[in-house]
C-alpha cells in the first residue's frame, strides 16, 4: 500500500500550510499528491504552485472536470504539466454530475459513459502526437463541422515528455469502472470500502476483458478520511459531516452517484434519512443519523490500535494507494503505520 496527499479544492479560500504539507508529503516518501475542483478553485494552478517546489512526488488532479475543459485543452495542460514536473503528472479526469456539468459550465451531460469515451481517446490522440488529430464522434468532432469551414486537423507544436503519460478515471458506477479499466491506467474511487471489493474487481475485470490484458501496474488511488482519537464516536464526528454533505447535497434526489455507492454498501435506509434530512435543511441531524459502522465501512477511525487493525482489510483490498489528507502529525503517523 502506498501513501498520497489528497489536498482537493479549496473552501472559501487557499488551505492554510498547503505548500509545506506537499513538501512533508514528499520527505516522508508519500507517493503523489492529488488536488481537485467542484466549481471554485482549479485543479491545475495550485497543483503547478506547490509542485514546483518538490522534485520526487507525483503530481495528480483527482480530478480535472471534463465539462470544464476541451478534451484538447485538457491534453495541452498535460502535456505541459508533464514537462514542468519532469515526467511525474498524472491526468486524473471525471465527469462530475449534471448539476455541475449543466449548471456551472452549461454544457450537455447526457451519456457521460460515450463522452468519456470519446473524450480520453481524443486527449491520447493529442498526446501521441502521430499525426493532426481528427475525430468524428456524436459528442465531439476535430474540426468543426460547419461555421466558417476553415478548420483544419492540427497535430501539437511540442512534443509530449512521456507519449504513454498516464490517465486515471474517476468513477463510482460499475459500468464507468469498467471503462476505467479498459481506457486508463488507473482508476479513483469515492467511498470505497473493503467490503465491496469483490463488486469492483468484477467491474474492472469486465473493463479489462475489452481491453485484451489486465495491466500489472493498473493504480486503484482512494481517498480515505484518516481520523485518530481514542474515542471513536468523536472520530466518526470528523467525518459525519463530509459523509453527509456528499450523500444528502452532492447531487439531486434520484442522481446522486455518492448516494448510490453507500446504499450499496447496504446503508440505503440510512441514506435516505440523511438525504431528506439534508435537503430539507437539517444538515446537523442529517450529519448525526450516521451510525459510526458506516463511517468505519470507509474511513480509519480510531486509537491507533485500532486503524493498525483495520489497515489488514484495506491491504487485502484492489487499493494501491490510499490518499489521506490533515496536519503532518497525521501523515508522519500514517507513514509509520503503513
Amino acid at each position: 500500500m502506498k501513501l498520497a496527499l489528497s489536498i482537493g479544492y479549496w473552501g472559501a479560500g487557499p488551505p492554510e500550510g498547503a505548500a509545506e504539507l506537499v513538501q512533508v508529503a514528499e520527505r516522508l516518501g508519500f507517493d503523489s499528491v492529488w488536488t481537485a475542483e467542484a466549481y471554485g478553485s482549479d485543479a491545475l494552478t495550485p497543483l503547478a504552485w506547490w509542485g514546483s517546489s518538490t522534485e520526487r512526488i507525483k503530481l495528480g488532479t483527482g480530478i480535472l472536470q471534463m465539462a470544464a475543459r476541451t478534451p484538447a485543452a485538457t491534453a495541452m495542460a498535460a502535456m505541459t504539466m508533464d514537462h514542468l514536473s519532469g515526467g511525474r503528472f498524472i491526468l486524473g479526469l471525471g465527469v462530475s454530475g449534471p448539476q455541475v456539468v449543466e449548471g456551472w459550465y452549461g454544457q450537455p451531460y447526457a451519456k457521460p459513459l460515450a463522452r468519456s469515451r470519446e473524450y480520453i481517446e481524443i486527449v491520447r490522440a493529442v498526446i501521441r502526437r502521430d499525426g493532426p488529430v481528427s475525430y468524428d464522434g456524436e459528442h465531439h468532432r476535430l474540426p468543426l463541422d460547419g461555421d466558417t469551414g476553415l478548420g483544419k486537423p492540427l497535430k501539437s507544436t511540442i512534443h509530449p515528455y512521456r507519449a504513454d503519460l498516464p490517465i486515471y478515471l474517476a468513477a463510482e458506477g460499475p459500468k464507468n469502472v469498467a471503462l476505467a479499466a479498459e481506457l486508463c491506467d488507473g482508476w479513483l474511487p469515492f467511498w470505497f470500502s473493503p467490503k465491496s471489493d469483490d463488486f469492483y474487481r468484477r467491474a474492472l475485470s469486465e473493463g479489462f476483458d475489452r481491453r485484451g490484458d489486465t495491466p500489472a501496474d493498473f493504480e486503484v488511488v482512494c481517498p480515505v478520511p484518516v481520523v485518530v482519537d481514542d474515542d471513536i464516536e468523536r472520530a466518526a464526528d470528523r467525518v459525519r459531516p463530509m459523509l453527509a454533505l456528499y450523500v444528502g447535497g452532492m447531487g439531486a434526489k434520484g442522481a446522486n452517484f455518492h448516494f448510490e455507492v453507500l446504499a450499496r454498501m447496504g446503508w440505503e435506509s440510512v441514506c435516505e434519512r440523511v438525504q431528506d434530512l439534508y435537503l430539507d435543511g437539517r444538515r446537523t441531524e442529517a450529519a448525526a443519523a450516521i451510525p459510526v459502522e458506516m463511517v468505519s465501512d470507509v474511513a480509519l477511525v480510531g486509537s491507533v490500535d485500532r486503524i493498525r487493525d483495520d489497515l489488514a482489510r484495506w491491504d487485502e483490498s484492489l487499493v494501491t494507494t490510499m490518499a489521506i489528507s490533515g496536519p503532518p502529525q497525521r501523515l508522519e503517523a500514517m507513514a509509520g503505520l503503513v
